[in-house]
């Protein structure tokens, strides 16, 4: 019955409420709909944080894709065996997830360190940073640790079709019982994270910005420089 909550239920209600989460929000709190920026409080360390984390979650995400929605027969027909896949999926993944990791560590500390930006943090940002840090360091772990000294797991034959099965309403939840359990964790958590992102400023990662580049650039005068100016036209 566990097996069943947790592989068929569970994944349902996460997706449910992120689904129904987000269209509340952007159909009666558009306005909330964003990641306000804390640059004007500190730079330094945010020049540095937040390049690791966002790029590091694309690489992140592209692999998932690779792994998790592409089925392992393309791989085969691409003449591309299980241990290049693994390797690629070591290296790669593996810096991917230690940019994520490194990213989310240097933002969490200077949320809690450098006063201004603390002050403007609430509890939704600390759980947002804290739980995508804890699903990063899994991945991270999965990757570089457990499939270098314990072995390396083949999920496409496991995990992988089994989340395809989910969106097609045929959960395949017996291919989750044999999962390793650091595995199991780590699925358990990132559906947590996708039911959170309602609520969080994670929301705008469903965003794009395809309106950015025809907008009316935003002009900005300095104010000592006016009144200059208007002094010397009085």
């Amino acid at each position: 019955m566990s097996e069943v909550f947790w592989w068929v239920v569970f994944p349902y209600i996460a997706f449910t409420i992120m689904l129904v989460g987000m269209l509340y929000r952007f159909a009666f709190r558009g306005v909330t709909w964003t990641a306000p920026s804390t640059e004007f409080f500190e730079k330094k360390w945010l020049r540095i944080g937040s390049p690791l984390f966002h790029y590091g979650i694309i690489f992140a995400f592209f692999g998932h894709i690779m792994g998790m929605v592409v089925p392992k027969r393309f791989y085969d027909v691409l003449g591309v065996n299980d241990e290049m896949y693994h390797a690629f999926g070591i290296i790669g993944g593996g810096f991917a997830g230690l940019m994520v990791v490194a990213g989310l560590i240097i933002l969490l500390i200077r949320k809690m360190t450098v006063p201004r930006v603390r002050a403007q943090a609430s509890f939704a940002d600390y759980f947002a940073v804290i739980l995508v840090l804890l699903v990063s360091i899994l991945g991270t772990y999965i990757t570089i640790i457990y499939n270098t000294t314990v072995h390396a797991y083949e999920y496409r034959t496991t995990i992988g079709p089994w989340f395809r099965s989910l969106f097609v309403f045929q959960p395949q939840y017996e291919l989750m019982t044999a999962v390793p359990f650091v595995f199991r964790f780590h699925v358990i958590v990132a559906f947590l994270l996708f039911a959170s992102i309602p609520f969080t400023s994670l929301v705008h990662i469903f965003s794009f910005p395809a309106r950015y580049p025809t907008r009316a650039p935003i002009q900005y005068r300095s104010r000592i420089g006016y009144r200059k100016g208007s002094s010397t036209r009085k």
